[in-house]
């Protein structure tokens, strides 16, 4: 469809075939490239560009990567000519909606196995943060996951975290196990010095309530990082 969409005409003038709507309507969703979606939910573009041709622009400023651009605010977005405030929260609810779907399915894998699991359960909520925060899974003893609790935000490089609050949480719910969890906005999948002091702190407090801590996982939009895979614990 580069054809035409290079000769900048409005979606109006293009093939029938080469019309997002129309080819949605005719061929799938999955015909569809991600900047033909992103067409379809702004509209609209511009005298000089096409939908389809503002949509790529803002894909190719976030390496086409739907994670990244979902961290984009309603005020970068609107960075780009042509999108004002409306096409701006268009594509923002139209992303959060993607999430939301994404953490839905996470709800429905609440048996705990390994490190991939706790991860694919909690990432949606944690990835496309900017500033850090710090979860617990809290676990039945056939590592069923009881439920999931934010026990602190802080800011991009930290979070305070208090053992007892952690700890009366988890005897709240009767957890026999739970699995810490925070995110590094910056990407590292590095533990810090705080971080294995932390995770110290809290597998001690855990001992002495017969509560075990079985992973801290770091989160970080290209991956995870886990204590028990790496033998922290």
């Amino acid at each position: 469809m580069a054809k035409h969409e290079s000769t900048n005409l409005p979606i109006t003038d293009w093939a029938e075939a080469d019309k997002p709507r129309e080819k949605l309507l005719s061929k799938g969703k999955n015909a569809l490239s991600e900047a033909e979606l992103i067409a379809i939910i702004i509209g609209s573009g511009s005298r000089r560009e096409t939908a389809v041709g503002l949509a790529k622009r803002i894909l190719n400023s976030a390496n086409n990567d739907l994670n990244k651009l979902s961290r984009y605010s309603i005020a970068d977005l609107m960075k780009f000519k042509g999108v004002g405030e409306a096409k701006a929260i268009a594509i923002t609810a139209a992303l959060e909606l993607g999430r939301r779907r994404e953490l839905g399915e996470g709800e429905e894998k609440r048996f705990i196995r390994h490190s991939r699991d706790s991860h694919n359960f909690i990432a949606p909520v944690l990835r496309d943060l900017n500033h850090e925060e710090f979860w617990v899974l809290f676990l039945n003893r056939a590592h069923l996951i009881l439920g999931k609790e934010r026990i602190s935000i802080g800011g991009f490089s930290a979070t305070v975290v208090d053992p007892k609050v952690v700890f009366k949480k988890a005897l709240d719910r009767n957890a026999s196990s739970v699995i810490l969890v925070h995110n590094h906005p910056s990407g590292s999948l590095k533990a810090s010095q705080a971080d294995i002091d932390l995770t110290k702190k809290l597998v001690g407090a855990g001992e002495l309530l017969d509560i075990t801590v079985l992973d801290h996982l770091i989160v970080a939009q290209e991956g995870y990082f886990s204590f028990s895979d790496a033998g922290l614990l």
